[in-house]
């Protein structure tokens, strides 16, 4: 069976307002480019012209500039689950122009499945390869796993966009594989890092395919910031603290797999435990693998790595495709609820690190909203792995802003994680080791080894006024750092005696 090519614009042409889209893709990265490209000015044309026009963006993390940035810019999206670290989306949402959904990236396929957001009535899918057939299309992916087989069956209408900036070899890093319904689901049978459980591909009825879309179109990568003192010192706070954990036996002597979050200061925790001859060459299981994996899985130090999206450079992605013979024993790239499955991350004692944007002095997490109600980014698939990790680990910078703002506070404006699901909060002042400690050791503990010097004297004279309690708080102070800081510009004004 032959599909029918259409242009980007063809496919944008047929969606029609307030229908919701399923797209391929996790981060920038496997992300369906060219048809949303011209979806955007389809949007701005409509408006103009007078009618309406929004869809639903429905993906497996984040996406792109050319997705959820311009169609946010155009106030085209009525509806956006389950994640974005987009600027200007977040500048919408903030005006209160966008519904959006922060959503733990591995519940995402299964909300769609239960029809929690309603009939999906477009996916687009990026493929690197196409096997067109009578009763059966074979779809082959590119940089991510995401949600793919999930939409390709919900979905009404699928447009595939077929693009040649990625390798037909990167069918050899995909392990497609979509889990049973409840009540009576299989487990998922992964024992070990490298496993593979399904196919290479994506399954599609061809009835639904109504064009192919064909471009070459370079991943929006993102390149990281590199490192500076500050998040170099992160990562070996990092590396010190589960080596010396390794030491006690509170690691086993072979390592355990290890998850990381996307960013600078998660590039620098692997790093310098990449760089650390303490630590034994261990495997990767987690959402997005950086180029600081595919590093030193070339230099030895990382055996396997699985996750759901190669967030790479385009650089380090062509590399990989190169060299597809080495990458496709060590490297697999799973849908979103498999990378993210609480049950494998258990059964593999997943050590978990990811970035915080706040924690509080008994060990709550911020990770998503700036003084309680402006969105900076999402909780993504932090919570997946920190809520079943092996050892959970949040790391942050302990001041931002030349100072002005402190990282360690009395209370979280906002919480992701809480603290019964934090162990370990590390920043460049040092690591504060919550487990086995009730709430006052916990205070005790990240004020003296997490907090900026400058900020110390504070939190302790907030622990002192907060009173008595199994976890004393005082109701007017709590939030003082935040509302000093509002108003001043600067949480270290806050005067204690003012909120009391």
């Amino acid at each position: 069976m032959a599909y029918t090519r259409i242009t980007a614009a063809e496919g944008a042409a047929m969606i029609k307002d307030q229908e919701n889209i399923g797209l391929s893709g996790f981060t920038p990265n496997g992300c369906a480019k060219a048809v949303f490209r011209e979806l955007s000015k389809k949007a701005i044309a409509e408006h103009e012209a007078g009618r309406p026009f929004q869809v639903g963006i429905l993906t497996g993390a984040s996406t792109s500039q050319s997705i959820e940035g311009d169609m946010a810019a155009a106030q085209a999206i009525k509806f956006r689950a389950p994640f974005s670290t987009n600027r200007d989306f977040r500048n919408h949402t903030n005006l209160g122009e966008i519904d959006y959904e922060d959503m733990h990236l591995g519940h995402m396929a299964e909300r769609l499945r239960r029809g929690f957001y309603g009939d999906i009535d477009w996916a687009i899918i990026e493929v690197s390869d196409l096997e067109e057939g009578e009763s059966l299309c074979k779809a082959y992916l590119t940089s991510a796993g995401g949600i793919v087989p999930t939409i390709a069956r919900l979905a009404k209408h699928v447009i595939i966009e077929k693009n040649a900036f990625h390798s037909p070899n990167s069918r050899f890093l995909h392990d497609i594989y979509e889990i049973g319904s409840c009540p009576f689901r299989e487990p998922i049978p992964i024992s070990h890092v490298g496993d593979r459980i399904g196919k290479e591909y994506v399954e599609i009825d061809p009835k639904k395919i109504v064009g192919v879309v064909e471009c070459n179109i370079p991943e929006e990568a993102r390149a990281f910031k590199p490192l500076d003192p500050i998040t170099t010192q992160m990562g070996h706070n990092v590396a010190e603290f589960l080596v010396n954990d390794l030491k006690k036996g509170h690691i086993p002597p072979q390592f355990l797999p290890l998850q990381s979050g996307v960013g600078t200061t998660s590039n620098a925790v692997l790093e310098a435990l990449g760089q650390d001859p303490h630590v034994p060459v261990f495997d990767v299981y987690t959402e997005v693998v950086q180029d600081a994996v595919v590093k030193y899985m070339l230099e030895g130090r990382i055996n396997n790595a699985s996750c759901s999206s190669l967030t790479v450079t385009n650089d380090t992605l062509q590399e990989v495709y190169s060299n597809i013979d080495y990458f496709k024993k060590h490297i697999t790239i799973r849908q979103s609820e498999i990378s993210n499955s609480p049950e494998v991350i258990r059964r593999l004692g997943v050590i978990a690190m990811n970035t915080a944007i706040e924690c509080d002095i008994y060990g709550n997490e911020n990770s998503s909203h700036i003084c309680g109600s402006k969105l900076m980014n999402g909780i993504g698939g932090s919570c997946d792995y920190e809520r079943n990790g092996y050892i959970s680990i949040f790391t942050t910078q302990s001041t931002t802003k030349d100072g002005k703002i402190s990282a360690i506070v009395p209370m979280c404006s906002h919480v992701d994680s809480t603290e019964h699901d934090v162990d370990v909060i590390v920043t460049e002042q040092g690591v504060a080791d919550l487990r086995g400690k009730g709430p006052l050791r916990r205070a005790q503990e990240i004020i003296e080894n997490c907090a900026h010097p400058d900020y110390r004297p504070l939190l302790r004279d907030y622990l002192k006024l907060a009173g008595n309690g199994h976890e004393p708080q005082s109701m007017r102070a709590a939030l003082a750092f935040h509302d000093t800081f509002l108003k001043k510009g600067d949480m270290r004004l806050t005067n204690f005696g003012e909120y009391l």
